[in-house]
């Protein structure tokens, strides 16, 4: 009878019988412990689209950050952000939990085929650059820098856009959510001052 693996986790392999049968054969069709390199070889073996698949999603999910809002109320603090152009604290944590749920590497496609990119959702037609299109780049920075950890381009470049646009209002998620609001609780607990 033909058996496939499961590879459930890194300390249990299961023999999974094809026919979904409850009994167990003298040869130990139940839960056995495989090597890593045996399901490794049948993973080898699926087709390349599916290992494609599974890497995009396993790099994805590696390089994937969501911020706690008392770290981003640090980081924004420390970047200079609380009242910033006379917004508080709480403005641009508010802005970026509805922004991005603080993902670094949230990402939407627009209908005009432009791109919004990571915690504040900038977009690639105006702020940044994404390949060869002819965007704007008024942050002069790659959408790619957008999309990491290291929030410091992302911060930058929303400065300026706060700066350029006379406020927060480019963000609709701010200006649903957040405007004219007290936003007090946002930086509550978060040992800023």
């Amino acid at each position: 009878q033909d058996a496939h693996l499961s590879c459930q986790s890194p300390t249990k392999w299961n023999r999974v019988s094809s026919a979904d049968s409850p009994e167990k054969s003298a040869s130990g069709a139940g839960t056995g412990n495989l090597p890593f390199q045996f399901c490794l070889q049948q993973a080898l073996r699926m087709k390349a689209a599916g290992i494609l698949t599974l890497i995009g999603c396993l790099v994805t999910g590696a390089e994937s950050k969501i911020y706690t809002r008392c770290k981003l109320a640090k980081i924004f603090s420390r970047a200079g952000l609380d009242n910033y152009w006379g917004f508080s604290l709480g403005n641009w944590i508010c802005m970026a939990y509805y922004e991005s749920g603080y993902n670094t590497t949230a990402q939407r496609v627009l209908d005009d085929g432009s791109i919004d990119y990571g915690i504040f959702q900038i977009n690639s037609f105006t702020w940044c650059r994404h390949g060869k299109l002819q965007e704007n780049n008024h942050c002069h920075v790659a959408c790619s820098a957008l999309i990491t950890d290291d929030l410091t381009d992302a911060i930058i470049c929303a400065r300026k856009i706060v700066k350029e646009t006379q406020g927060m209002n480019y963000w609709q998620g701010w200006k649903k959510h957040c405007e004219g609001r007290d936003l007090s609780d946002w930086k509550k607990g978060c040992e800023v001052s």
